[in-house]
């Protein structure tokens, strides 16, 4: 009989990806599996997969039989869960046995004829493939197994692909695999290896990296979390480095006219991985340039393009998925060489929200990428080699350099991980979400600055940025049932100035964002006052001129940062409750505060009392500032016509007269932003008492009015809300403030325009809640820590109103 052809797909140990798909799991294991569910069934969306072949279950477990392997493993098993070896021991035991074996004649002789094919499609005598493990128990719903089994790289030559392939079965039986086979309850020898040889993507002179199709801290689903390093993608996925990080929104990639980057962030990227030529060693790393760790690793354009294959990746297998690309620096061409489902945040309540609060401040000791959302405490216990593990001490917080799969035992062990490298896709990352264990990753030199034994609290509850406090500090947890909150006429908004808090509310039933404030994003992200950055030449300190050059490096327009920033700033807040209307306010800043931002002494001027100073609408007409004005308004009009948020409200502050209004609208007009063109709406914080006797008139000139109850109160009352000798006299409660309250309610719906108020009033005091709901104000927009208890407040209120006519 003739044998099978290798360009068929009838072998019974081998099979080209183009041949499998998805039903082939037990076959080929669910690496390869999805690589040949990719090749065979999202070409028509694009998505570019490198060829290649996968041995099968079958190949993995003839080498066993004809090499009489598994009997002897089973006694290595054993004595090591007897106690009669070490893992280590019995690890290195059963390795050994695969490396001394040999492949079935015909299994060698078939995966010979397969690279010799795949050489002749690449057009080369013998093409570089990537050699992956693939356990047929291996990314399926419940586990990660992230980086349990070997990946080799740019092997060239059959004898080469053979060894790889035996070292690839031999990596079943790694120290970690075992432990961690332990762990998740799978028996050693019920779970088979395939092996995916397949075509090297020359990604060594270009890029590669991971995604989500899911925010992999919050949850939230509506994002791709991408991550890009120079050279090939290991050095991502074992955390050596800190990966440029992308965040794209999914449900605006299917318009043309858009470019929903909503995140960018330049990693270090200190080193990158590249082929190795001559020597034994297939890879090494090297250096980066200067230029390399300073330029973003991916365009806009390609960022975007990665987000439409993993939506479309997505969509084909009905679940958020994990994956690797590459981007070949070559033809720059962009190719999907891994994918898998996401193993947490899949299986996460999307009813159920649980919050933990710190109730205490601390010294903060290192920051970097939170992961997860806890918090936890107990003493440091740095270790800085894998061979030293044996000395952690459970409950404490493992303090490392990174973590690779050797480390798995370790973690669950830990009530937190802190690490000097990696990032949110990076090996630590995504086993400490699966075991559940909070960390804080890539802070560039924990190892060093924590010391060992030290009391500390880890917080990954604040945002993005995870925090390692001093000491042992007090926390509460809260759990709410999101289907038992009750329902409400009077829409319930949050507020929100933070963009990396942003995704971490998106649960919450909000009716949109009733407060975004702009200064949280100038001060904290972009730090440079705007006029610094329009007149460098005016910024006499030379060390903030050359803190300016630092920030601004990557653009070849400083203006361009300022806008950049707060345009994606404003975008990463829109995104988790878009189409719902997200209200942002026009910089709010006081003199004395635009005068701390990088550049600021140079443009403002000293006064007396800056609370009612040049503040608020009267500075965007100004020669002092409205070039810096002409900076916010080119993001706002980015954020709605380019990245594509058109939910997006611009709100006026502190506006003194309605002539002030006036000029206020003409500068928004004359930047772009004119009300009612592409469905642009423009309230007004209604805040000073003029805003209420002119409330008719003002209502004119804007949809909608927001009430500052701080500022509203103080002006009424005549009391600074800053003055604690005058504290027990600032009450929104009273009655003046009040009556001011209702008046503008009243006026806002004679003119029929919408009325809602922002501040933390109503979360202090339920009576103001009764007072608010009773005048039948449109919204409340709370703080999101104070939503979902303020919420029924809001809803015991409404029910005692009387029954609408």
């Amino acid at each position: 009989m003739t044998a099978p052809s290798v360009t068929s797909g009838t072998h019974l140990h081998i099979k080209w990806f183009s041949d499998t798909g998805i039903g082939d799991v037990a076959s080929v294991g669910g690496k390869n599996a999805s690589l040949g569910e990719l090749s065979r069934s999202l070409q028509s969306a694009g998505v570019k997969v490198p060829e290649g072949f996968a041995t099968t279950a079958d190949a993995y477990r003839t080498f066993l039989k004809d090499n009489g392997l598994e009997p002897r493993i089973r006694d290595c098993i054993a004595e090591y869960q007897e106690g009669r070896a070490t893992l280590r021991q019995a690890g290195a035991a059963i390795r050994e046995l695969f490396l001394a074996a040999d492949f079935p004649g015909g299994i060698a002789a078939e995966i010979r004829g397969h690279y010799r094919e795949l050489s002749r499609r690449a057009g080369h005598a013998q093409v570089p493939v990537a050699v992956r493990s693939s356990a047929t128990a291996e990314d399926l719903p419940d586990a990660s197994f992230a980086g349990q089994q070997e990946t080799f790289l740019n092997v060239s030559g059959e004898r080469a692909v053979l060894d790889a392939c035996r070292r690839c079965y031999a990596s079943l039986f790694t120290d970690r695999a075992i432990s961690y086979r332990d762990i998740k309850g799978y028996g050693h020898l019920d779970v088979a290896l395939s092996v995916g040889v397949q075509r090297m993507v020359r990604s060594d002179v270009g890029a590669s990296g991971v995604m989500f199709s899911i925010d992999t801290e919050s949850g939230f689903p509506h994002a791709v979390l991408i991550s890009a390093a120079w050279g090939l993608g290991e050095t991502v996925v074992q955390g050596t480095i800190n990966p440029d990080k992308y965040q794209v929104f999914k449900p605006l990639l299917a318009d043309s006219r858009f470019t929903p980057v909503i995140a960018r962030e330049t990693g270090a990227k200190e080193r990158k991985m590249v082929y190795s030529h001559g020597g034994s060693a297939l890879t090494r790393m090297v250096d980066t340039t200067e230029r390399e760790r300073a330029s973003l690793v991916l365009t806009d354009a390609e960022a975007v393009l990665l987000a439409r294959w993993a939506s479309a990746v997505e969509e084909h297998y009905g679940r958020p998925m994990d994956m690797e690309w590459a981007k070949d620096g070559l033809t720059g061409e962009l190719f999907m060489v891994q994918a898998r489902p996401e193993t947490v945040q899949a299986r996460r309540s999307s009813s159920m929200f649980r919050t933990y609060h710190l109730q205490q401040q601390g010294h903060v000791l290192a920051a970097g990428a939170a992961v997860g959302d806890s918090i936890a405490k107990g003493n440091v216990c740095v270790i800085r080699d894998a061979k030293d593990i044996e000395s952690f001490t459970e409950g404490s917080v493992l303090v490392t350099r990174m973590t690779d799969p050797d480390w798995v035992p370790v973690m669950k062990r830990a009530a937190g991980i802190v690490t000097d490298h990696g990032g949110p896709t990076s090996h630590a990352a995504i086993v400490s979400r699966e075991l559940g264990v909070p960390a804080v990753v890539g802070t560039g030199n924990a190892t060093d600055t924590l010391p060992q034994d030290a009391p500390i609290t880890l917080s990954c509850a604040e945002g993005e940025e995870g925090r390692v406090y001093e000491g042992l500090l007090d926390y509460t947890v809260e759990d709410v049932d999101m289907d038992q909150l009750p329902a409400t006429r009077t829409d319930v908004m949050v507020n929100i100035g933070s963009p990396a808090a942003a995704f971490k509310w998106w649960r919450l039933p909000a009716a949109g964002v009733g407060l975004a404030r702009m200064e949280f994003i100038i001060s904290n992200l972009i730090r440079i006052h705007p006029m610094a950055l329009v007149h460098p030449e005016r910024v006499a300190d030379q060390d903030e001129a050359a803190l300016i050059r630092q920030l601004t490096s990557g653009y070849s327009d400083p203006q361009e940062y300022f806008v950049d920033a707060l345009a994606t700033g404003i975008a990463k807040i829109a995104a988790p409750f878009h189409p719902k209307p997200v209200i942002v306010r026009l910089s709010d800043f006081k003199s004395n505060e635009y005068s701390h931002l990088i550049g600021g002494s140079a443009f403002e001027r000293s006064e007396e009392n800056p609370m009612l100073g040049f503040r608020g609408a009267s500075r965007y007409y100004s020669e002092d500032y409205r070039e810096g004005f002409a900076l916010e308004c080119r993001a706002l009009k980015r954020v709605r016509e380019q990245i594509g948020f058109a939910n997006v409200v611009v709100m006026v502050p502190f506006c003194r007269t309605v002539h002030e209004a006036d000029q206020v609208i003409q500068a928004l007009a004359s930047h772009g932003l004119v009300r009612g063109e592409a469905g642009l709406q423009l309230y007004m914080m209604c805040e000073i008492p003029s805003n209420v006797v002119l409330a008719g008139q003002f209502a004119q000139r804007f949809d909608g009015f927001s009430i500052g109850s701080n500022d509203l109160t103080q002006l009424v009352l005549g009391v600074d809300r800053d003055s604690e000798q005058l504290a027990g006299l600032f009450d929104e409660r009273d009655p003046a403030v009040c009556a001011m309250i209702a008046e503008a309610i009243s006026k806002a719906h004679a003119a029929g325009i919408k009325i809602g108020i922002c501040g933390q009033g109503p979360s202090n005091h339920p009576e103001l809640v009764e007072f608010l709901v009773g005048q039948g104000i449109d919204s409340l927009s709370l703080n999101p820590d104070t939503y979902l208890r303020t919420l029924p407040v809001i809803a015991a209120a409404e029910q005692r109103l009387p029954p609408r006519a």
